[in-house]
């Protein structure tokens, strides 16, 4: 008997993984509420500039991903996208991006960080190059909410050998 619990209960958690990434929404045809059915409820919603609603599903600290399911006015998926890309870091833009835009690019992050002297503030993200390897994302925003600098550091925590925080 405690087989079949444990079978049914990785069946379950595997069920749960697997549609994480949005796998099987069709935008245009799939509604928000389809893809909460299928990915749960997320971690922050957002309303970007142009009405549309952007659900986001992170997987942070820990995991590398955060997705977005960008949806319409009108109920409709969008798009499903990764948001940690070095794509959208490019992004980013120094000088130009603000902090709503940032949240809208990547989502939240999962640590916030605040550096008085240097007036800035520091959101951090973990993600995976095009090759797979970890890295941390750091955004610096000042206090007028504009992104000052984009830093992507390979994480060596995650190295063999590296210190675990």
């Amino acid at each position: 008997m405690k087989p079949v619990r444990l079978l049914t209960a990785v069946a379950i958690l595997l069920g749960g993984c697997a549609s994480y990434d949005g796998r099987g929404l069709v935008p245009g045809q799939s509604t928000g509420a389809d893809a909460e059915a299928l990915m749960g409820a997320p971690t922050e919603r957002v309303t970007s500039g142009d009405g549309d609603t952007i659900l986001f599903y992170s997987r942070q600290p820990l995991g590398r991903q955060m997705y977005a399911v960008r949806v319409a006015p009108d109920g409709r998926v969008r798009s499903v996208q990764q948001t940690l890309t070095e794509t959208n870091m490019r992004n980013a833009v120094p000088g130009a991006t603000t902090r709503a835009q940032v949240r809208e690019i990547f989502g939240p992050p999962y640590q916030t960080t605040y550096f008085p002297r240097q007036q800035r503030e520091v959101w951090t993200y973990t993600m995976f190059d095009q090759s797979q390897m970890d890295f941390l994302l750091y955004v610096q925003m000042s206090d007028d909410g504009i992104v000052r600098e984009v830093i992507m550091i390979k994480d060596y925590n995650k190295e063999p050998g590296g210190t675990k925080d």
